[in-house]
């Protein structure tokens, strides 16, 4: 049945009231497993673990020792602190096929350790604090597969470096994320699919997706491949410590849906219509959900009934992309997914066996290639497509806008400053920001409204994607292994004395920014007014890529002014006038402070650390 009526139900949602067009399927989050963590109070969870294996409270490393990884008593952090002989890896209990692995290690300067899922496929960890182009046996590197029989030169194969760069110095913490496909076998035991590191992050930072793996890597536990195997940490090459290791298998079965049948219907509907009454241009069996069964380019309707068959009762998260339209579905003989659901997205609890399906695909703007992408998750289960490929994209679209730093650059932009919250509760941004790459990919951003240094960041520069595809936002993003300096607040204040409040903004100091000035090799110094006093603020990036040192000078300095160099949940004072701020995430250096005497003081649940200037003030910060 046909109308020209507009209804309440199906076709005004198609239309757009109340209803999100989209390209394709984004693959979404939806609620799972909750991930296991791997008790670290005692070795228990480990094979038969050697004395170079330890549990300890806590480490430190020092950037100027080689190998040399400190220890004190406690619980949570698992160790290895090597002799001189006898050393030996740690190989978990647990077996896994399918995995999600969370870890922070810490390593000590020139060591080298490695992560080996099934014991068979390593990703390397090692000190590449500073190296600009990484190998496959670098910080992250997926290390190569090994053949003696290969000539000298040849015997290493099939190493996959990071696409960046995105280690921290030698004794901080740092932040590794794997999902992992383990290989898979048919039932005589015949491997037909190769494993594959699906997404490896580090600090954050994808460095590796979609990596196919051959065969197991240089040092496996063995040459063969297997559907399960246990969790091997490198215990024979140099110090590191572990903490927080997280396991989220998926090892469960995947409903399938059986007995698919489509029916495609011509027009545009004001709502659901009455199948019975109404004949379909096309019908016919189909082995999986597709827009690919009519020609017809724009208003049609396709319905899909057929079962899902479920192997493991539990909850189930969907995630339709109805591309240039709109959809429905039904399972169990329950709404699941409606128009009016923006996010496209529902859940349902589901008994094992055969339970009934109906999607309904409706396409209506003419802009669109016709695509089904439908995604599914469970219990045990990863997220995966049920429907056609050509459905599902993962992300957006868009080309990205990228800026390179080859030379020196500069990039006037919003910044925003997630984990910072603005007045409103919103992520806070900086409205005035200097962003400046180097090609020694270390860079800096700049607020320009309180002469303070925000972020850090290591690897490449920026994507400028959100302020120059179409109209944009005027923001730009950090593209590399980022660290963020706190919430941006004055560089300088008056205080009455060493415990009084720091100030939050500007106000009552006669700040006025003076802009900046390049040197012969594009490098900015920036410069305004506060309490009177004029100041220049160079920023420049040290040796090596080690960081970045800053010099502050202040001409005509008011009494009681004092910088602000950190705040973290702690700052731990080291040799050398050495910091280490915010549990172990970046160091400060004072290089020169006029012979002023910093201090590091408290401030509700978090610490700063503070020093009185006069002339001025050279401090660095290595990550």
């Amino acid at each position: 049945m046909k109308s020209n009526s507009m209804n309440t139900t199906f076709a005004r949602l198609v239309m757009g009231v109340g209803w999100v067009f989209s390209a394709g399927l984004v693959m979404a989050q939806p609620k799972a497993d909750q991930p296991a963590a791997l008790p670290l109070n005692d070795l228990s969870a480990f094979q038969k673990p050697g004395d170079n294996w330890r549990i300890v409270g806590d480490v430190t490393a020092d950037l100027n020792q080689k190998n040399v990884l400190k220890s004190t008593p406690g619980t949570g952090i698992l160790a290895n602190l090597p002799a001189k002989d006898g050393n030996i890896d740690l190989v978990s209990n647990f077996q896994h096929g399918d995995v999600d692995l969370d870890l922070d290690f810490l390593i000590a300067k020139g060591s080298n350790s490695g992560i080996y899922l099934q014991g068979r496929y390593e990703i390397q960890l090692l000190d590449s604090w500073g190296t600009k182009n990484p190998k496959a046996g670098d910080n992250g590197g997926i290390y190569e597969r090994w053949d003696d029989a290969k000539p000298d030169g040849q015997k290493g194969y099939e190493g996959h470096p990071p696409r960046q760069n995105a280690s921290r110095a030698p004794g901080l913490w740092q932040h590794l994320k794997v999902s992992f496909q383990a290989p898979r076998f048919d039932a005589s035991g015949k491997k037909i699919e190769n494993a594959r590191m699906l997404l490896v992050e580090l600090n954050g930072v994808a460095i590796h997706e979609n990596v196919e793996l051959s065969g197991p890597t240089r040092g496996a536990l063995g040459k063969d491949e297997v559907a399960s195997g246990p969790l091997r940490i490198q215990g024979d090459h140099g110090p590191v410590a572990i903490r927080n290791i997280i396991v989220k298998n998926y090892d469960k079965p995947r409903p399938e849906l059986m007995n698919l049948k489509y029916a495609v219907y011509k027009g545009r509907f004001d709502k659901e219509p009455d199948f019975s009454k109404l004949p379909p241009e096309a019908q016919g069996s189909s082995v999986m959900l597709t827009a690919n069964v009519t020609r017809i380019p724009n208003d049609f309707l396709i319905r899909y009934t057929g079962m899902l068959r479920v192997k493991e009762a539990g909850e189930y998260a969907f995630n339709l992309g109805a591309a240039g339209g709109g959809g429905m579905m039904k399972i169990n003989n329950k709404a699941v997914i409606t128009p009016g659901d923006r996010r496209q997205r529902g859940s349902v609890t589901l008994p094992a066996g055969d339970v009934p399906f109906e999607l309904l695909y409706a396409k209506m703007e003419d802009w669109a290639k016709p695509s089904i992408g439908l995604a599914v998750t469970g219990p045990g289960i990863r997220e995966y497509v049920i429907s056609d490929a050509s459905g599902a994209t993962n992300g957006d679209p868009t080309d990205p806008i990228l800026v390179d730093a080859s030379s020196n650059t500069l990039l006037r932009s919003f910044m925003d400053m997630p984990g910072y919250k603005n007045a409103q509760g919103r992520t806070l941004r900086v409205v005035h920001a200097v962003s400046v790459g180097s090609p020694e990919q270390v860079h800096y951003t700049y607020d320009m409204d309180n002469g303070t240094l925000v972020q850090v960041w290591r690897g490449q520069f920026l994507d400028s994607t959100p302020m120059w595809h179409e109209r944009g936002d005027g923001s730009s993003r950090p593209m590399g292994m980022v660290q963020r300096l706190g919430a941006p607040m004055p560089g300088l204040a008056k205080l009455s004395s060493p415990t009084a409040a720091w100030a939050t903004d500007t106000t009552g100091s006669g700040f006025r920014t003076r802009g900046y000035v390049l040197d012969e090799s594009d490098r900015p110094t920036f410069r305004y007014q506060t309490y009177g006093a004029t100041v220049t603020d160079a920023i420049r990036v040290l040796d090596n890529s080690q960081g970045v040192r800053r010099e502050v000078t202040i001409q005509n300095p008011s009494a009681d002014l004092y910088a602000r160099l950190a705040e973290g949940s702690t700052i731990a004072p080291l040799e050398n006038g050495m910091y280490l701020v915010d549990g172990k995430a970046y160091y400060v250096r004072i290089d020169d402070a006029g012979g002023a005497t910093p201090a590091v003081r408290k401030v509700g649940d978090r610490q700063e650390l503070i020093v009185p200037v006069k002339g001025k003030l050279t401090y660095s910060i290595l990550f």
